[in-house]
Protein backbone atom coordinates (compact mmCIF):
# COMPACT_ATOMS: atom_id res chain seq x y z
CA UNK A 1 0.00 0.00 0.00
CA UNK A 2 1.68 3.13 -0.91
CA UNK A 3 1.36 6.56 0.38
CA UNK A 4 2.17 10.07 0.26
CA UNK A 5 3.36 12.20 3.35
CA UNK A 6 3.71 16.20 3.79
CA UNK A 7 5.03 16.86 7.05
CA UNK A 8 5.10 19.34 10.35
CA UNK A 9 8.70 19.77 10.00
CA UNK A 10 10.86 20.45 12.55
CA UNK A 11 11.02 24.64 12.63
CA UNK A 12 14.68 24.86 14.49
CA UNK A 13 16.47 23.13 11.64
CA UNK A 14 15.40 25.97 9.82
CA UNK A 15 16.03 28.70 12.00
CA UNK A 16 19.91 28.53 12.41
CA UNK A 17 19.93 28.61 8.88
CA UNK A 18 17.78 31.65 8.22
CA UNK A 19 19.77 33.83 11.58
CA UNK A 20 22.92 33.31 9.23
CA UNK A 21 21.28 35.41 6.80
CA UNK A 22 19.06 38.12 8.83
CA UNK A 23 21.38 40.65 8.74
CA UNK A 24 21.71 40.61 5.17
CA UNK A 25 18.14 40.48 4.61
CA UNK A 26 17.29 43.27 7.02
CA UNK A 27 19.65 45.76 5.24
CA UNK A 28 18.06 44.69 2.26
CA UNK A 29 14.53 45.16 2.96
CA UNK A 30 13.99 48.81 2.70
CA UNK A 31 15.63 47.88 -1.30
CA UNK A 32 13.71 44.50 -2.47
CA UNK A 33 9.91 44.20 -2.45
CA UNK A 34 9.23 41.21 -0.22
CA UNK A 35 7.88 38.53 -3.03
CA UNK A 36 3.81 37.23 -2.23
CA UNK A 37 4.23 33.99 -0.90
CA UNK A 38 2.15 31.68 -3.00
CA UNK A 39 0.83 28.14 -2.73
CA UNK A 40 -0.20 26.72 -6.33
CA UNK A 41 -3.25 24.73 -6.48
CA UNK A 42 -2.47 21.74 -8.52
CA UNK A 43 -6.34 20.59 -9.61
CA UNK A 44 -6.63 17.98 -7.15
CA UNK A 45 -9.43 17.18 -4.74
CA UNK A 46 -9.65 18.62 -1.69
CA UNK A 47 -11.60 17.99 1.75
CA UNK A 48 -14.86 19.53 2.10
CA UNK A 49 -17.86 19.59 3.52
CA UNK A 50 -18.24 17.87 6.93
CA UNK A 51 -15.13 15.47 7.92
CA UNK A 52 -14.88 13.51 10.75
CA UNK A 53 -11.68 13.50 12.76
CA UNK A 54 -10.96 10.33 14.36
CA UNK A 55 -8.21 9.67 17.21
CA UNK A 56 -6.48 6.75 17.91
CA UNK A 57 -3.86 7.03 20.53
CA UNK A 58 -0.98 4.92 20.62
CA UNK A 59 0.51 4.59 24.14
CA UNK A 60 -0.59 6.26 27.53
CA UNK A 61 -2.13 9.48 27.62
CA UNK A 62 -3.75 10.56 31.04
CA UNK A 63 -7.50 11.82 30.19
CA UNK A 64 -6.16 15.29 30.76
CA UNK A 65 -3.79 15.06 28.15
CA UNK A 66 -6.57 13.61 25.52
CA UNK A 67 -9.09 16.18 26.49
CA UNK A 68 -6.76 18.80 25.74
CA UNK A 69 -6.52 17.84 22.22
CA UNK A 70 -10.39 16.84 21.81
CA UNK A 71 -11.10 20.24 23.08
CA UNK A 72 -9.14 22.11 20.37
CA UNK A 73 -10.60 20.02 17.59
CA UNK A 74 -14.15 20.51 18.85
CA UNK A 75 -12.56 24.21 19.07
CA UNK A 76 -12.02 24.09 15.20
CA UNK A 77 -15.90 24.41 14.49
CA UNK A 78 -17.26 26.61 17.65
CA UNK A 79 -18.08 29.95 16.99
CA UNK A 80 -19.13 30.89 20.20
CA UNK A 81 -15.59 31.43 21.44
CA UNK A 82 -14.20 34.38 22.03
CA UNK A 83 -12.20 36.10 19.43
CA UNK A 84 -9.79 35.60 18.17
CA UNK A 85 -10.59 31.89 17.82
CA UNK A 86 -9.54 28.42 17.21
CA UNK A 87 -12.73 28.49 14.98
CA UNK A 88 -11.44 31.79 13.26
CA UNK A 89 -8.53 30.34 12.52
CA UNK A 90 -9.35 27.55 11.00
CA UNK A 91 -12.32 29.70 8.93
CA UNK A 92 -8.92 30.68 6.49
CA UNK A 93 -9.30 27.25 4.93
CA UNK A 94 -12.66 27.93 3.38
CA UNK A 95 -10.61 30.52 0.90
CA UNK A 96 -8.82 27.42 -1.00
CA UNK A 97 -11.25 26.94 -3.60
CA UNK A 98 -14.29 28.07 -1.56
CA UNK A 99 -16.30 26.24 0.36
CA UNK A 100 -15.77 25.36 4.75
CA UNK A 101 -14.19 22.33 5.71
CA UNK A 102 -16.05 21.36 9.43
CA UNK A 103 -14.38 19.22 11.48
CA UNK A 104 -16.07 16.74 13.80
CA UNK A 105 -14.49 14.39 16.31
CA UNK A 106 -15.58 10.59 15.52
CA UNK A 107 -14.64 7.60 17.07
CA UNK A 108 -11.67 7.00 19.44
CA UNK A 109 -9.71 4.57 19.75
CA UNK A 110 -7.41 3.57 22.66
CA UNK A 111 -3.74 1.80 22.35
CA UNK A 112 -2.42 1.68 25.95
CA UNK A 113 -0.51 -1.48 25.74
CA UNK A 114 1.50 -0.57 22.64
CA UNK A 115 -0.12 -3.24 20.05
CA UNK A 116 3.33 -2.72 17.51
CA UNK A 117 6.05 -2.20 20.12
CA UNK A 118 7.41 1.37 21.30
CA UNK A 119 9.33 1.53 17.54
CA UNK A 120 7.17 2.61 14.77
CA UNK A 121 8.23 2.84 10.71
CA UNK A 122 5.51 4.51 8.68
CA UNK A 123 3.86 1.45 7.83
CA UNK A 124 2.81 1.15 11.17
CA UNK A 125 1.23 4.83 11.34
CA UNK A 126 -0.98 3.42 8.60
CA UNK A 127 -2.18 0.73 9.87
CA UNK A 128 -2.71 2.31 12.68
CA UNK A 129 -4.75 4.98 10.77
CA UNK A 130 -6.90 2.09 9.23
CA UNK A 131 -7.83 0.96 12.92
CA UNK A 132 -10.10 4.58 12.05
CA UNK A 133 -12.06 3.14 9.54
CA UNK A 134 -12.71 4.22 5.79
CA UNK A 135 -16.09 5.76 5.79
CA UNK A 136 -16.63 8.67 3.65
CA UNK A 137 -15.04 12.00 4.39
CA UNK A 138 -12.90 11.47 7.21
CA UNK A 139 -8.88 11.58 8.44
CA UNK A 140 -7.75 9.49 10.56
CA UNK A 141 -5.25 10.66 13.48
CA UNK A 142 -2.83 9.13 14.97
CA UNK A 143 -1.25 10.32 18.35
CA UNK A 144 1.91 8.82 20.10
CA UNK A 145 2.70 8.81 23.61
CA UNK A 146 5.83 10.77 24.95
CA UNK A 147 7.66 7.14 24.95
CA UNK A 148 6.96 5.75 21.46
CA UNK A 149 9.63 6.23 18.46
CA UNK A 150 8.64 7.25 15.28
CA UNK A 151 10.43 6.81 12.52
CA UNK A 152 11.81 10.16 10.89
CA UNK A 153 10.48 11.68 14.57
CA UNK A 154 12.83 14.67 15.80
CA UNK A 155 14.96 14.18 13.01
CA UNK A 156 12.94 15.80 9.89
CA UNK A 157 9.10 15.78 11.29
CA UNK A 158 7.41 16.80 14.27
CA UNK A 159 3.99 14.69 12.33
CA UNK A 160 3.12 14.19 9.06
CA UNK A 161 -0.17 13.39 6.90
CA UNK A 162 -1.06 11.65 3.47
CA UNK A 163 -3.30 9.27 1.73
CA UNK A 164 -3.13 5.43 1.03
CA UNK A 165 -3.83 4.29 -2.53
CA UNK A 166 -5.85 2.00 -4.22
CA UNK A 167 -9.64 0.69 -3.65
CA UNK A 168 -9.87 2.03 -0.28
CA UNK A 169 -8.56 5.85 -0.02
CA UNK A 170 -8.54 7.27 3.25
CA UNK A 171 -6.62 10.81 4.58
CA UNK A 172 -4.57 10.28 7.64
CA UNK A 173 -2.23 12.10 9.53
CA UNK A 174 -0.29 11.49 12.85
CA UNK A 175 1.54 13.90 15.71
CA UNK A 176 3.89 12.82 18.51
CA UNK A 177 4.22 13.94 22.28
CA UNK A 178 8.11 15.45 21.79
CA UNK A 179 8.34 16.27 25.56
CA UNK A 180 10.60 13.79 26.31
CA UNK A 181 12.62 13.41 22.94
CA UNK A 182 12.83 16.61 21.56
CA UNK A 183 10.49 19.33 23.06
CA UNK A 184 13.20 21.97 21.72
CA UNK A 185 12.25 20.93 17.70
CA UNK A 186 8.69 19.83 18.41
CA UNK A 187 7.05 21.91 21.25
CA UNK A 188 9.25 25.41 20.32
CA UNK A 189 8.35 27.86 21.56
CA UNK A 190 7.15 26.11 24.98
CA UNK A 191 11.11 24.73 25.42
CA UNK A 192 14.27 26.28 25.03
CA UNK A 193 15.74 25.39 21.18
CA UNK A 194 18.35 23.49 20.07
CA UNK A 195 19.73 25.43 17.56
CA UNK A 196 19.19 29.26 16.80
CA UNK A 197 18.69 32.39 19.16
CA UNK A 198 18.00 31.14 22.45
CA UNK A 199 15.44 33.39 23.77
CA UNK A 200 12.95 32.03 26.75
CA UNK A 201 10.47 29.78 26.00
CA UNK A 202 6.69 30.83 26.82
CA UNK A 203 4.31 29.39 28.96
CA UNK A 204 2.19 26.50 27.77
CA UNK A 205 -1.26 27.72 27.82
CA UNK A 206 -2.75 24.41 29.00
CA UNK A 207 0.20 23.57 31.62
CA UNK A 208 1.91 20.79 29.51
CA UNK A 209 4.49 21.36 27.22
CA UNK A 210 4.61 17.99 25.06
CA UNK A 211 0.73 18.61 24.35
CA UNK A 212 0.23 22.08 23.55
CA UNK A 213 3.23 21.43 21.34
CA UNK A 214 1.01 18.90 20.01
CA UNK A 215 -1.69 21.49 19.20
CA UNK A 216 0.75 22.97 17.19
CA UNK A 217 1.55 20.23 14.93
CA UNK A 218 -2.28 18.77 15.00
CA UNK A 219 -3.29 22.31 13.54
CA UNK A 220 -0.35 22.18 11.36
CA UNK A 221 -1.12 18.77 9.81
CA UNK A 222 -4.96 18.74 10.11
CA UNK A 223 -4.92 21.97 7.73
CA UNK A 224 -2.24 20.50 5.38
CA UNK A 225 -4.73 17.52 5.19
CA UNK A 226 -7.66 19.76 4.56
CA UNK A 227 -6.02 21.40 1.48
CA UNK A 228 -3.55 18.98 0.18
CA UNK A 229 -5.12 15.66 0.75
CA UNK A 230 -3.86 13.78 -1.86
CA UNK A 231 -0.79 15.45 -2.65
CA UNK A 232 -2.65 17.55 -5.80
CA UNK A 233 -4.09 20.26 -4.05
CA UNK A 234 -2.26 23.36 -2.65
CA UNK A 235 1.05 23.23 -1.86
CA UNK A 236 4.74 24.93 -3.12
CA UNK A 237 7.99 23.21 -3.90
CA UNK A 238 8.32 19.47 -4.88
CA UNK A 239 5.64 16.96 -4.53
CA UNK A 240 7.95 14.84 -2.19
CA UNK A 241 8.42 17.64 0.17
CA UNK A 242 5.79 20.48 0.11
CA UNK A 243 4.81 23.36 2.03
CA UNK A 244 1.58 23.54 2.50
CA UNK A 245 -0.90 26.14 4.63
CA UNK A 246 0.94 25.92 7.69
CA UNK A 247 3.89 24.48 7.33
CA UNK A 248 4.90 27.30 4.86
CA UNK A 249 4.58 29.86 7.48
CA UNK A 250 6.97 28.07 10.25
CA UNK A 251 7.63 29.44 13.94
CA UNK A 252 5.33 32.37 13.32
CA UNK A 253 2.58 32.91 16.13
CA UNK A 254 2.29 36.54 16.23
CA UNK A 255 2.63 39.95 14.60
CA UNK A 256 6.68 40.76 13.91
CA UNK A 257 7.90 37.05 14.50
CA UNK A 258 10.84 36.65 12.81
CA UNK A 259 13.18 33.39 12.96
CA UNK A 260 13.62 32.36 16.68
CA UNK A 261 11.13 35.13 17.91
CA UNK A 262 7.45 33.62 17.72
CA UNK A 263 5.63 37.06 18.03
CA UNK A 264 3.68 39.49 20.02
CA UNK A 265 1.43 37.04 21.26
CA UNK A 266 -1.26 37.39 24.18
CA UNK A 267 -0.72 36.38 27.91
CA UNK A 268 -2.63 35.44 30.37
CA UNK A 269 -2.61 37.58 33.45
CA UNK A 270 -3.32 35.03 36.04
CA UNK A 271 -1.13 32.39 34.85
CA UNK A 272 1.50 33.81 32.37
CA UNK A 273 0.70 31.61 29.52
CA UNK A 274 1.38 32.50 26.26
CA UNK A 275 -1.90 31.89 23.44
CA UNK A 276 -3.07 33.66 20.73
CA UNK A 277 -6.62 31.66 20.67
CA UNK A 278 -9.60 30.74 22.19
CA UNK A 279 -11.64 27.57 22.44
CA UNK A 280 -14.56 25.62 24.04
CA UNK A 281 -14.48 24.88 28.03
CA UNK A 282 -12.61 28.07 28.65
CA UNK A 283 -9.26 26.52 26.83
CA UNK A 284 -6.59 28.36 25.39
CA UNK A 285 -4.20 27.64 22.45
CA UNK A 286 -1.31 28.76 20.57
CA UNK A 287 -2.00 28.65 17.02
CA UNK A 288 0.54 28.71 14.20
CA UNK A 289 0.11 31.54 11.20
CA UNK A 290 -2.04 29.75 8.19
CA UNK A 291 -1.54 31.01 4.63
CA UNK A 292 -4.32 33.56 3.64
CA UNK A 293 -4.96 32.44 -0.48
CA UNK A 294 -6.74 36.05 -0.79
CA UNK A 295 -3.22 37.89 0.50
CA UNK A 296 -1.01 35.49 -0.45
CA UNK A 297 0.90 35.47 3.10
CA UNK A 298 1.07 34.07 6.11
CA UNK A 299 -1.78 35.29 8.72
CA UNK A 300 -0.76 35.29 12.36
CA UNK A 301 -4.23 35.47 14.62
CA UNK A 302 -2.76 38.33 16.54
Amino acid sequence: MASNYSSATVPSILLLLLCSTSLFVASMAALVKEQPLVLKYHNGALLKGTITVNLIWYGKFTPIQRSIIVDFLQSLNSPKSPLPSAASWWKTTEKYKTGASTLIVGKQILDEKYSLGKSLKNSHIVYLASKGGHMGRSVNLVLTAKDVFVEGFCMSRCGTHGSTRGKIRFAYAWVGNSETQCAGQCAWPFYQPIYGPQTPPLVAPNGDVGVDGMIINVATVLAGTVTNPFNNGYFQGPATAPLEAVSACTGMFGSGSYPGYPGQVLVDKSTGASYNAHGVNGRKFLLPAMWDPAKSACSTLV
